[in-house]
């Protein structure tokens, strides 16, 4: 889900991965003279362009570490990526490795994509993965992704704007409606609003009691009580001018707005801390998510690794998932861009320990909501974001948008009641 600022054409991402993936060798990446590892890594790294110049530079020291191993790096992006990697699997020109979001992975998986990989060598002291982070691997018993970062979503404040405003942190959606006249006064909007990504969407439903399915009981519940009032709150704190939302460029409006002054707050991830710090230095805050009308709710997220059932060069490929999700690669990715790590033993190190914001959201992780890890997880996301259109731009009211995402979602899941 999300969040990337830059693509790169998917053309070229093509390109270099039919030159790693479209040969029918067997190869197992040992070059059979010593034991030298050998072989070539396409890696589709979908992170943004703050992280994606740290990934780059770790996946070429894994290179310079393995001299026989080629690593073709691209970053395409996050938008669409999952469908990329479809289209590209489907004609035999997948990456080697794909850097993928949580719930892509039983997708991948059950369309025969992705390499199993218990008892390789992707998988190093698996016991020391978070739980959370492990279980998005999982997919009918088997394991089919590393966990690379976890992460769930926090409210960014500015320190400043709050205080000249005499408000408090909030601790609720009503806490902001309720500050929104003295923001008003000083010409600022208390709360930015993503109206273009349902991800955002989510801390909304849970924080009303709700979820999307309840994929154990195999039903809809988006369209339920609980659903219904989720959009109404969203769709009231627009009209009462306590938020501020854009249907189309919203990353880049919140962040722009935020660095601006020109709104107060924003909910964001840690893969926007860089940016953020940058724009407020020590003006910013995190805070958790302001509750909703039965309790505080934010998303569990974040980013494994997961390897091509069709890879060439398995060894390499397997040799470079176990080097990027080490506990020493993880606890570097965190000391440069304050990304959670999915290892337990890593927040235990002092650069780690010594970090305020991956010390903020490690607690908010061990509490956040899972996703239902199943093939569809992904899909469920594009008719509720038609659905939130709709209501936002006045075509559809909140009852009837839950209704109309409550329809889509059971002829996507065909028995479910």
């Amino acid at each position: 889900m999300r969040r990337s600022i830059g693509t790169t054409a998917v053309v070229a991402a093509l390109a270099l991965a039919a030159t790693a993936c479209g040969s029918d060798d067997d190869s197992s990446g040992d070059d059979g003279a010593g034991g030298e590892l050998t072989g070539t890594v396409t890696f589709w790294d979908t992170s943004n362009e703050t992280e994606a110049e740290v990934f780059q530079a770790v996946a070429e020291d894994f290179e310079t570490e393995n001299p026989g191993v080629t690593v073709e790096y691209v970053n395409i992006g996050f938008d669409d990526a999952q469908n990329r990697f479809k289209n590209a699997a489907g004609a035999n020109e997948a990456p080697d490795v794909m850097r993928t979001e949580v719930a892509w992975v039983a997708d991948f998986a059950s369309l025969g994509y992705l390499y199993p990989l218990d008892d390789t060598a992707a998988l190093e002291n698996q016991d020391d993965f978070l739980e959370t982070a492990w279980a998005s691997t999982q997919y009918e018993g088997q394991t089919y992704a590393v966990p690379q970062v976890t992460d769930t979503l926090a409210l960014f404040y500015n320190r400043s704007l709050l205080e000249e405003a005499g408000v408090e942190v909030p601790e609720s959606l009503d806490d902001v409606e309720a500050a929104q006249p003295a923001f008003e006064e000083q010409g600022v909007t208390p709360l930015y609003v993503r109206g273009d990504d349902p991800y955002w969407f989510l801390p909304f439903l849970y924080g009303e009691g709700g979820d999307l399915v309840d994929d154990e009981a195999q039903q809809v519940t988006i369209d339920d009580e609980a659903g219904t009032a989720a959009f109404a709150r969203m769709n009231e704190l627009i009209e009462s001018g306590a938020g501020i939302t854009d249907t189309t460029d919203g990353w880049e409006n919140m962040m722009s707005g935020f660095a601006a002054g020109e709104v107060a707050m924003m909910i964001n991830g840690p893969w926007a801390i860089a940016d953020a710090t940058a724009a407020l230095g020590e003006d910013l805050g995190v805070a958790p998510v302001p509750a909703g009308g039965q309790a505080q709710g934010s998303p569990l997220g974040g980013w494994n690794y997961g390897v091509y059932a069709g890879t060439p060069d398995s060894d390499a490929s397997f040799e470079f998932v176990r080097y990027m999700s080490s506990a020493a690669t993880q606890q570097r990715i965190t000391e440069e861009l304050s990304l959670l790590p999915t290892r337990e033993s890593v927040y235990a190190e002092q650069s780690v320990v010594d970090n305020e914001m991956v010390q903020f959201f490690k607690p908010a992780v061990d509490v956040a909501h899972e996703r239902p890890w199943i093939p569809q997880a992904q899909s469920l996301f594009e008719p509720l974001q038609i659905s939130i259109e709709a209501m936002l731009t006045g075509s559809a009211s909140p009852e009837q948008a839950a209704a109309d995402t409550g329809d889509a979602y059971r002829d996507l899941l065909e028995d479910w009641q």
